[in-house]
Order: structure tokens, then C-alpha cells, then sequence
């Protein structure tokens, strides 16, 4: 098994920073911090020869009121924000429209990771505010902003990924520890889903895929990313220096670079002492390449 160590891509610590995104066609990096209500954009700086350099500036935040979960890029360049029970569209010049509702009002919910899938749909889940129900669900907003259930009896909907032809779509399920997939077909619905992996020693968050076929996931509570291979096993970790690993994507030109996303939640004035580096972004030089992210091609919001 490959060994990795990933290094603080910055100085900034966010509460809970999540969904990592590579917008190719703008060189950005666009994440969010949940807590915090933000959707951040920023540039990937290059390392120097000395190694000196290398991490994330942050050129631009868009403020919430609410708590948002996801941001992906538009085709034309606007964002889709999962805010905390709906979807907002953020526009080139920084308006904003409503999109469709995800959670009914006044339900104890919200949305959690979203991704947008091979044609340009976006996936949407969501978590229980006051305690596991086994009642969360993972939805396809159509291009008309009309929802697609496609699981409604998860304890966590989190991270999602696509193989490398965009033929199955792997999807976590966190309180469960469950990692599932299946078919995948460019229209209609998805196929039924069949368990992909059972992880007994760690909760599992976001993830991505890698051209290999690999998948990357990042495991709340270890302070690591795995790799594991089409045949279940682990073939790479990636240390961190801050035990709440929550997301992560391949980034940068090449898309060779492993960006991470961490987290402060939940950790005691004494865990934040004796791990300062909680809540920053992380990068990792890996030998792998990403599968490149497609952009949003919903027509509402405009």
C-alpha cells in the first residue's frame, strides 16, 4: 500500500469546509464551509522550485444567512448553491435567484453533498438535524428543477462519484458506513443499487474518482483519504494533520494535485490544541490523475 502525506494548503481554518469542486474552465477551486454560511472561490497557486508557494488564495466568498452544503460551476459560469433547503443561483455579476426546494420548511433536515453527474444534472442529498432516521435521501434535480428520487432510506447521503464512463455512480451513505452503486444510464432513471463496500473501521465522507477507476474517500475522524480499488482494497492513504478529513478532488491544470478539505466541528478546545491544523485546506502530490468535473447544465435560476 502507497503512503501519501498531504500539507496545509493554506492559513485560513474553516468550521466545516466541504465539496471541493474544480472548475477547469476558470482555473478556480470552489468549496463551501457549511457552517459558516460561505461559498468560497479561489485560485491554486503553483509550488517554487524550493516548494515554497504552493496552496490556495481565496479571491472571493459569497455570504449566507443559512447554512450552505455544495457549490458547482454553471456552464456559463454562475454558481448552483445547495443552501440549506434549497437551491440558489448565484450569477456572473453576484445576483441571485431561488431555485427549487429540496427540504419541505420546518422539516428537522437538510441538505448535505451534491455533485453533477455526467450530462450536467445535479445530485443532491440530504442529513437529519436531530438525530439518524434512516429517512434521508439522495435526489437528481432535473434540468427543469423538477426532483428524481433515487434513495430514500439512507442515515447520511454524502459524497458522490462517477467511473471514469460515467456508466455507475458510487454514493455514500456515512452512518452507515456503506458505499453504494450502480447503472447509470445518460437518460431515464438509474439502475438499482447494490453495496459496494462495507467500511467497518471509519466513517466514510466525500470522495471522488480517479481515470484508473479508483475511488478516493475521505474518512471522517481518521485524518486520512483512502484509496480503494475496483476490487474493494485499499491501495493508498493520504495523512493529514487534522483528524476530520471531509471531502476531496483532484485539481490544477493536470488535475494531478489531491486538494482536501477538513474540518473544526465537533472537536474540544483540547483536540483543537492538539491538532491546530483542523479546519485548513490540505494538498497532496499523488500519483493519479481525476476525472474531470462536468458543469451544471440545469436551466432554472436565470
Amino acid at each position: 500500500m502507497t503512503e501519501y502525506v498531504a500539507t496545509p494548503a493554506g492559513t485560513e481554518h474553516f468550521e466545516l469546509a466541504e465539496g471541493p469542486v474544480w472548475d477547469a474552465a476558470r482555473s478556480r477551486l470552489l468549496w463551501v464551509d457549511i457552517l459558516r454560511g460561505l461559498v468560497v472561490e479561489g485560485t491554486l497557486l503553483e509550488s517554487t522550485l524550493s516548494g515554497a508557494g504552493a496552496g490556495v488564495d481565496v479571491v472571493r466568498r459569497h455570504q449566507f444567512d443559512e447554512m450552505v452544503t455544495a457549490v458547482v460551476p454553471a456552464e456559463d459560469g454562475r454558481l448552483l448553491v445547495a443552501a440549506q433547503e434549497r437551491l440558489v443561483v448565484i450569477g456572473v455579476d453576484g445576483e441571485r435567484a431561488i431555485g427549487p426546494r429540496v427540504v419541505t420548511a420546518g422539516e428537522s433536515r437538510r441538505t448535505n453533498d451534491g455533485a453533477v453527474d455526467p450530462t450536467g444534472r445535479f445530485l443532491i442529498g440530504t442529513l437529519a438535524l436531530g438525530g439518524q432516521t434512516n429517512e434521508e435521501s439522495l435526489y437528481r434535480v432535473e434540468r427543469d428543477g423538477s426532483l428524481l428520487t433515487l434513495d430514500d432510506d439512507l442515515g447520511l447521503s454524502n459524497g458522490l462519484a462517477w467511473s471514469p464512463d460515467g456508466r455507475t455512480l458510487y454514493s455514500v451513505d456515512t452512518l452507515e458506513r456503506r458505499i453504494w452503486r450502480r447503472s447509470y444510464p445518460k437518460s431515464g432513471a438509474p439502475g438499482e443499487r447494490e453495496l459496494y463496500l462495507l467500511i467497518e473501521d471509519g466513517y466514510p465522507d466525500g470522495m471522488c474518482m480517479d481515470t484508473d477507476g479508483y475511488l478516493w474517500i475521505a474518512m471522517w475522524g481518521a485524518g486520512e483519504v483512502r484509496r480503494y480499488a475496483p476490487d474493494g482494497s485499499v491501495a493508498a492513504v493520504v495523512r493529514t494533520t487534522a483528524p476530520h478529513t471531509s471531502s476531496v478532488a483532484f485539481v490544477g491544470p493536470d488535475l494531478d494535485r489531491l486538494l482536501i478539505t477538513t474540518a473544526r466541528q465537533n472537536l474540544t478546545p483540547e483536540q483543537l490544541v492538539d491538532y491546530p491544523d483542523s479546519g485548513l485546506l490540505f494538498l497532496a502530490d499523488v500519483d493519479a490523475t481525476g476525472v474531470p468535473a462536468t458543469a451544471w447544465s440545469g436551466n432554472f435560476g436565470r
